[in-house]
């Protein structure tokens, strides 16, 4: 019980401030302004379990499809970290409304898709991948029952994130009701920007492990 418990907040606590759906709540909702609530929320459930099928994928096979293709762990980073900060500079300039209100009649209703952007980049991005490849390769040489009970608490923990999200995601409008009109909008840009950032430390962190790769 205490190798499930310790694994499954190991998981959670792990992916928790790097999935962050708290605060990608107000750019789920901006980027589905013309989306009807119903709608909205069976995007939300689709990014759910798109979410637990990325992060399940790659904690137990990420490292196995890596070394296949030949790339390392820090090339993922500045792969995905660029993906991140180009996503995070097109939300810092983008002309949506965050509170998810019809800025122009006449314009052509835009719903995105739910695996891009709403999964990938936005919720599940290089650095959740990452996370979840590292914990992946983290296990530790035992015999095939604490293998099992670690794998389920791993499981357990990612379901436990994708719960989250989805709440986080199924709630937004109600997230950005609180903050108000401009609060919302100033979480909206303010979560871009951050978001740009850590894309630049992303490809930051993934160069600097190339760096300490060289001979």
């Amino acid at each position: 019980m205490n190798v499930f418990a310790n694994t499954f907040l190991l998981v959670y606590a792990a992916l928790f401030p790097i999935v962050n759906p708290v605060g990608s709540a107000p750019l789920f909702l901006g980027l589905t302004p013309f989306s009807s609530d119903a709608h909205r929320n069976g995007l939300a459930l689709r990014v759910a379990i798109n979410s637990f099928c990325l992060l399940v994928g790659s904690l137990f096979v990420g490292s196995h499809v890596l070394e296949f293709f030949g790339i390392s762990l820090p090339v993922l980073r500045i792969g995905g970290g660029l993906v991140v900060a180009m996503f995070g500079w097109k939300m810092l300039n983008s002309d949506a409304s965050p509170d998810g209100s019809h800025a122009a009649a006449a314009e052509a209703e835009v719903v995105p898709d739910a695996f891009y952007p709403l999964t990938m980049p936005l919720t599940v991005g290089p650095g959740s991948i990452s996370v979840a490849v590292t914990l992946g390769t983290q296990r530790p040489e035992a015999n095939l029952a604490h293998l099992a009970v670690m794998g389920s608490a791993a499981v357990a923990g990612i379901l436990a994130i994708t719960a989250t999200i989805y709440l986080c995601y199924r709630f937004a409008q109600t997230i950005v009701s609180v903050l108000g009109k401009a609060g919302t909008a100033v979480v909206v840009r303010l979560s871009a920007f951050i978001l740009l950032c850590i894309g630049i430390q992303i490809v930051w962190g993934g160069w600097s492990g190339l760096m300490a790769l060289k001979p």
